[in-house]
């Protein structure tokens, strides 16, 4: 314990999706697609937990921290790497898109990874982005 700022923690790393083979697909959004700043990584199944995005301040990286919202008509933060005004800030869009998404985003999650090329592509490029 530091006895001037209260205890410590050791800093917290988001959970390794890769870190099992598995057959995935995913993008990263930027802004451009999303009308969010920064970037939300959408995927297919992964691990055991559920249906879920991640949301970066910057680019999207394995190690980096994030946002990880929860895929559904009310989806809910599920944790916070970052613990910032960023994060703060970003939420509320992050679920707004997720919600105005949510039914294509959960076909991507639980079938996705037996698409081909071409339903993906059409997929990627019909989610919707928020209004500016």
């Amino acid at each position: 314990m530091n006895l001037h700022t209260g205890p410590t923690h050791p800093p917290r790393t988001p959970p390794d999706d890769f870190a099992e083979d598995a057959l995935i697909e995913m993008a990263n959004l930027d802004e451009q697609d999303t009308h969010v700043p920064g970037t939300i990584f959408i995927s297919t199944a992964l691990g055991s937990h559920g249906p879920r995005v991640k949301w970066y301040p910057d680019r999207a990286g394995r190690a980096l921290p994030c946002l990880i919202v929860s895929i559904g008509a009310e989806p809910q933060l599920r944790d916070d790497f970052l613990q910032n005004a960023v994060s703060r800030t970003a939420l509320p869009r992050v679920i707004a898109w997720v919600r105005l998404n949510h039914g294509a985003l959960l076909d991507f999650w639980q079938a996705g990874a037996s698409w081909n090329r071409r339903e993906v592509a059409a997929f990627l490029d019909a989610l919707k982005p928020l209004p500016k």
